[in-house]
């Protein structure tokens, strides 16, 4: 398992080979918290938050990442694998990012269709 100063490392890490355009107007940056994040969507502990963007609060534009909803679900990981998975979820967000400096919502379409099939899958194997 990696603590919360080593994946703030790799975050760091993976934040500096990205392309300097993305991050125009993350005026909050990118954020690491100790929380596990449930999605409210969860039919148990199956759905974590591995990260989010936020706009419109007082830091502005941000992105936060959950180092507990990574332990919990990636934690097992050797370390390459681990931080591909952070690398996947960062660009995810920066993704949505992004689309929204542009006015597109491509990528929270997309984000609606997994999540319709994750509560449909889990309402036909419901007893």
């Amino acid at each position: 398992m990696f603590t919360i100063d080593e994946v703030e490392k790799m975050l760091n890490e993976i934040a500096e080979t990205l392309p300097k355009e993305w991050f125009r107007k993350l005026t909050g940056g990118i954020n690491l918290s100790a929380d596990a994040k449930l999605s409210p969507h969860a039919k148990g502990k199956d759905l974590y938050i591995l990260g989010e963007y936020k706009r419109g609060s007082m830091l502005g534009r941000f992105i936060m990442i959950y180092y507990g909803s990574f332990i919990r679900v990636y934690g097992h990981l050797p370390e390459e694998e681990f931080k591909a998975k952070l690398e996947h979820t960062l660009c995810h967000e920066l993704t949505h990012h992004l689309e929204s400096l542009a006015g597109a919502k491509d990528l929270e379409i997309e984000d609606a269709k997994k999540l319709s099939q994750y509560l449909e899958g889990r309402e036909r194997s419901s007893p």
